[in-house]
């Protein structure tokens, strides 16, 4: 009997992590495409990748289906000016006129979380102490800021093929850890300002890309959300319940 529920066990937590490898690969590979889509302009490469994906029709976060769909709407009409459009695009949204720091939708952490929307601040000291605590840096082609959204979410994407890995080796602690980690950047950084960036880029961007981008980077941080909610939901209300026995007693 004993040895019974120990294999059935077993086999559940393998099940599990196979699971949780198979959802991860598909959520790294959200992050790389949305990292992609907010390091540099779009050429003539990406842009025929980006024809030839198939985006879900119903993911049941009404932002994302809206991001998706704008985008599918834009590269099926997407002619021969389509590499110039974006390019133009991409410097109004993102690069702006340089006038002053509410010119554009500029996608680093610490125009949105310092009080006079300065760069190289605080946020950047704090996510790049979270990159080396995992043993990463950036690349020395890399030119921007280490707080810049298409780094961050990389990092994301990183720790995510760590999960796939750890999973997949049957290192449930270790997928945990990394999930754990995955959590906190997603609270402490890009839900705490991102919102604010992709509000910024509906107002400049004009592209039905980078317009689609903006619901699609909203709706995916929903869905980052309760995904951790739903991984960490016990754990939370454990310690909810923790407080308020301390408290009756």
């Amino acid at each position: 009997m004993t040895d019974t529920v120990t294999t059935d066990l077993a086999a559940e937590e393998a099940a599990d992590l196979a699971a949780l490898a198979e959802l991860t690969t598909q959520r790294c590979a959200v992050y790389r495409l949305l990292a992609r889509l907010y390091r540099v302009e779009v050429d003539e490469e990406f842009l025929a990748e980006l024809k030839a994906m198939r985006f879900p029709a119903a993911t049941g976060n009404t932002a994302v289906d809206t991001g998706y769909r704008t985008i599918a709407a834009y590269l099926s009409g997407a002619d021969a000016h389509a590499i110039t459009d974006l390019a133009v695009d991409y410097v109004r949204a993102f690069i702006g006129h340089g006038i002053d720091a509410y010119s554009a939708a500029y996608p680093f952490e610490s125009v949105y979380t310092s009080p006079k929307r300065l760069m190289m601040q605080e946020a950047r000291d704090e996510v790049l102490a979270v990159y080396r605590s995992e043993g990463l840096d950036k690349l020395p082609t890399w030119k921007e800021s280490e707080d810049h959204l298409a780094l961050e979410l990389e990092f994301m994407a990183v720790l995510g093929d760590r999960i796939v890995a750890a999973a997949e080796a049957g290192n449930e602690d270790e997928a945990e850890r990394l999930l754990a980690t995955q959590r906190n950047f997603l609270e402490d950084h890009l839900a705490s300002w991102v919102p604010l960036m992709t509000a910024d880029l509906r107002r400049f961007a004009q592209c039905g890309l980078y317009r689609g981008l903006a619901s699609l980077t909203d709706g995916f941080i929903q869905v980052e959300q309760e995904f951790f909610d739903e991984i960490f939901g016990d754990e939370a209300e454990a310690v909810t319940d923790a407080a308020g026995a301390e408290e009756a007693e």
